[in-house]
């Protein structure tokens, strides 16, 4: 799966890691609920670095079409709520 975090490039992300990511997803989207601020932002931080750590990043010059949109790492709470679908930021 090919990843893009806003503003920062691509990954290739192997299938096998969603279930983690899917987890910070989960806990993300109950931050974002219940209004928990700090929590959304130290969980977003979280999410994103774990993406970083397990993908594999793509060369700056390739234009691969991206199959999931992460937020910037400085993105607003309300940013956020705009990218999530009913599965929250990562299908599944």
């Amino acid at each position: 799966m090919i990843v893009r975090i806003m503003g920062e490039g691509q990954v290739i992300l192997a299938d096998g890691h969603l279930a983690e990511l899917n987890g910070l997803d989960d806990e993300l989207l109950a931050e974002m609920e219940n209004g928990d601020g700090p929590g959304f932002r130290r969980t977003l931080q979280a999410l994103l670095t774990r993406v970083r750590d397990l993908g594999e990043p793509l060369p700056d010059d390739s234009l691969e079409p991206s199959e999931l949109i992460l937020p910037s790492p400085d993105a607003t709470l309300e940013e956020v709520r705009e990218l999530l679908s009913d599965d929250g930021l990562i299908p599944g």
